[in-house]
């Protein structure tokens, strides 16, 4: 299968033309919208968020992942990935790296292939998408080995890098590398729950969500509103409890 991850939005027709491509050149490979909303313009936080994801979904699975604000430019080479048996396609800007780090085996190669027609804006279509089909039907890929694309950033992120549909604000931070029973954002402290059940409406806390990560949320209620969370606000360690 072909996961989507981008920062492109539903409304307009962005993911649209990439799906188009894809089933051009992949008849018969589903093609899943995982995230068309990650953090926007923000390849680190969308890092993180991408890492928390992946071992879900099987080995050959291609991620076409794009949040690229400086497509077109000089500023990151197009990359194709393979991290553990599964495929990543898109901007060597860092949003691969998480991955990488966690990685038991991983290497990266620079996509040298162009289309007769290349959007100096639009990679992900013209770019991104037919190499991942290529990858995705089985063809053979090529392209210039890249070396140290791994760059040392730390562990976990503590800050927070998506907010959802309901407000909630998960972090880079592994639930299990959760400094302690209590963490603090912005001025207030929360305390952990199991589930949304265990506090009362309308008060905050944080669990560990469906995928791992450390995430902030208030019961029948928004976190980001009540909180003042936005994507890159800071999450510092709480006092683990007796």
């Amino acid at each position: 299968m072909i996961m989507l991850f981008t920062d492109f939005g539903l409304t307009g027709p962005y993911v649209g033309q990439m799906k188009a491509v894809l089933a051009r050149e992949a008849p018969g490979v589903p093609v899943i919208n995982l995230f068309a909303d990650a953090p926007r313009f923000a390849p680190r936080a969308s890092a993180y968020l991408l890492a928390a994801y992946v071992e879900e979904f099987p080995l050959g699975t291609v991620f076409l992942a794009v949040v690229d604000p400086g497509v077109g430019t000089d500023k990151c080479e197009p990359m194709i990935v393979e991290v553990d048996g599964r495929w990543f396609v898109g901007p060597g800007n860092g949003l691969f790296n998480v991955i990488g780090q966690r990685a038991a085996n991983a290497r990266a190669m620079t996509i040298t292939w162009r289309p007769a027609r290349l959007s100096p804006s639009f990679h992900g279509r013209d770019l991104f998408a037919p190499m991942a089909a290529r990858i995705a039907r089985g063809d053979k890929v090529a392209g210039t080995p890249v070396e140290d694309w791994i760059k040392p950033w730390p562990a976990d992120l503590m800050e927070v890098i998506y907010v959802d549909h309901f407000g909630n604000a998960m972090t880079g931070i592994r639930a299990v590398n959760a400094p302690g029973d209590t963490v603090e954002v912005n001025g207030h402290r929360l305390n952990r729950a199991r589930t949304f059940g265990e506090v009362a409406p309308g008060e905050a806390f944080w669990y560990e969500n469906a995928n791992g990560l450390l995430e902030i949320a208030v019961n029948q209620g928004r976190a980001d509103s009540v909180l003042g969370l936005c994507i890159g606000t800071p999450v510092t360690a709480g006092l683990k409890s007796d």
